[in-house]
């Protein structure tokens, strides 16, 4: 049997939610206990973050340089720097737990991490697909990733209400609601990416 060798983009895309998933799984399971610990967070997900930007400039150049793309230019770019926007977002929620010295994620953050993290598999899952040329297979992968981002909808009123019903701490309600904020709207990037996959299969399938 004769496999048909991949074109550059659908490796490039590929690699792209690869680093995007084992950046989600790290930042889904590290243990946070104390200060040195959020250090350690914080600088990994940089690296996570500065690997994924750097993919990023491999897309744009060989944009640049390609006479025929595999699927229309700016679609290819649309999901490069959708997939990118949620890794930005995971970075930062990551800076803002040292910043502010968090090392007790609650139960709504837990929640939201953990369909930030499904929504990540479900990602890579669509890129493959993708790939493969199986437009159609991928709208399933997209409708999760949805279904992911509007539970995340009510976590986000969930715990909010939660905060300002149990915290007395004025500042620390300021922190946890921009954490709170700041992962919704990482949900919000994983939606963007699965509009993207919605918008290629109705291009080209």
């Amino acid at each position: 049997m004769v496999f048909k060798k991949k074109d550059k983009f659908s490796v490039h895309l590929s690699n792209i939610s690869a680093n995007l998933k084992e950046s989600t799984f790290f930042f889904a399971d590290y243990k946070l206990t104390n200060a040195s610990d959020l250090k350690v967070f914080s600088e990994k997900m940089k690296e996570f973050e500065t690997k994924g930007d750097k993919m990023v400039h491999e897309v744009i150049k060989d944009l640049n340089n390609s006479f025929i793309t595999p699927i229309e230019r700016e679609d290819i770019l649309a999901l490069t720097m959708s997939m990118d926007d949620v890794l930005d977002g995971l970075e930062h929620t990551a800076a803002m737990f040292e910043m502010y010295s968090i090392t007790d994620a609650d139960e709504f953050m837990l929640k939201f991490v953990d369909a930030i993290r499904h929504s990540s598999v479900e990602i890579e899952k669509a890129v493959d697909l993708l790939s493969s040329k199986k437009l159609l297979q991928m709208r399933e992968h997209a409708i999760k990733i949805k279904d992911y981002e509007s539970k995340c909808d009510g976590i986000l009123r969930q715990s909010i209400k939660h905060l300002f019903a149990t915290e007395k701490d004025p500042i620390r309600i300021i922190k946890y609601k921009e954490i709170y904020e700041e992962l919704e709207e990482i949900a919000d990037s994983c939606q963007n990416v699965a509009n993207t996959f919605e918008t290629i299969i109705m291009k080209n399938a």
